[in-house]
């Protein structure tokens, strides 16, 4: 920018040749990454705690602008969005986030660069939790007056809105007793605040603080929901069958199969497995393992990650594909009669706000709109389109 404004008098010829020659590396794939996806994960080395980069306000504020700046030149801003949405969720959900001045402050920039409806979504997931927190509030107050209504163990709810956040795999986890009570005391609660909305429980992002008595001592486990769920049920047998325990929590092998080896194949062995090996299958037994030990005495047993990369890229795929049929049916409905071409570029130019159409993708849409008595084509002139009232 030093070299267009000062060097060459701030030409616009300048500034049109710097435009195109950034959109050109700044939608080059790096080791089969976008520059959306790695853009999004800079973000949040920035604002998340203990992220790699350690600077001063002043210079994240200077970073976060120079990035929004960036995102101008990239074509995949909806794929940008889309994992900056998944890393702001886990930054929010799981109490991780840096400052949040700065999470404002970015949602800010982007909408003065990519307009509300880029960051509304976002918006609403920060507000989110300022309600959640007074939610929680009022929840401990109508504990307090209702000693009645006492859920055993310390219980935090975060009451999110479906359409902001991502959507998250929900299961029909069976609960163990001791957290039945929570969620049916919870419902009581928040039924008494509304009549009109539903919950729908996400245990996969959930977190337990559970006491593991070992021989040696006592070792707080900090831990998610399915694995909390899993190892209560020692409490109750000495030796349970991988189909067991299937039976018993009512989940889906692969969920199986990752909390059974963070708690069994991992750093943190508190169940013992036979045989011994390094991965879980179906024909294993679990104990539990009571000669367990560790220096601390509170340890955080992590699940494995699971890669969402594939997720977010099919999710992005489906919101193109609504996107360009709403571009189609309002452009036809306005024009009412549009040649094939023009059709195509009036989308294209929609659209490329937000991310760029394939020709061969706005095709396919065109074709199903026909099959969904949307449009028609002409019977005289196939390349012209007629919209159906």
């Amino acid at each position: 920018m030093a070299y267009v404004n000062d060097c060459f008098a701030n030409h616009s010829l300048f500034h049109k040749a710097l435009k195109e020659a950034f959109e050109v590396f700044c939608n080059k794939n790096v080791s089969g990454c976008s520059s959306a996806e790695l853009l999004a994960s800079f973000c949040d080395n920035i604002l998340k705690k203990g992220g790699v980069e350690k600077l001063s306000d002043e210079a994240i504020e200077d970073t976060l602008d120079k990035v929004v700046k960036l995102l101008a030149y990239i074509s995949d801003k909806d794929l940008f969005a889309e994992f900056y949405r998944k890393k702001l969720s886990r930054r929010l959900l799981f109490d991780k986030s840096a400052n949040d001045d700065h999470e404002r402050l970015i949602l800010t920039k982007l909408k003065q660069q990519c307009g509300g409806q880029f960051t509304s979504k976002m918006e609403g997931m920060v507000t989110d939790l300022t309600l959640a927190k007074e939610n929680q509030n009022h929840f401990e107050e109508y504990l307090g007056k209702n000693p009645n209504a006492n859920p055993g163990i310390d219980l935090t709810v975060t009451v999110l809105t479906t359409g902001f956040w991502p959507s998250y795999k929900s299961s029909d986890l069976s609960l163990p007793v001791e957290m039945v009570k929570c969620v049916e005391v919870f419902k009581e609660f928040y039924q008494t605040k509304t009549k009109h909305r539903r919950l729908s429980w996400i245990y996969s992002l959930g977190t337990c603080n559970i006491n593991g008595k070992f021989e040696q001592k006592t070792i707080e486990l900090i831990v998610g929901t399915y694995q909390a769920a899993a190892l209560l049920l020692f409490n109750a047998s000495d030796r349970l069958s991988y189909s067991d325990i299937k039976t018993q929590l009512n989940l889906a092998d692969d969920d199986l199969v990752r909390l059974l080896q963070s708690l069994s194949c991992a750093k943190y062995k508190i169940l013992t497995k036979e045989p011994n090996s390094r991965t879980v299958t179906p024909s294993d037994f679990f104990e539990f393992n009571p000669k367990f030990t560790d220096r601390m005495r509170r340890i955080r047993i992590p699940l494995p990650p699971v890669d969402e990369r594939k997720r977010v890229v099919e999710d992005v795929d489906k919101d193109r594909r609504y996107a360009i049929d709403a571009s189609i049916v309002r452009i036809m409905k306005s024009r009412k009669v549009l040649g094939h071409q023009q059709l195509v570029m009036e989308c294209v130019e929609q659209l490329s706000r937000m991310f760029k159409p394939d020709f061969k993708a706005i095709k396919k849409r065109i074709e199903d709109l026909i099959t969904r008595d949307y449009l028609e084509r002409d019977k005289d002139n196939p390349n012209l389109f007629r919209y159906l009232a």
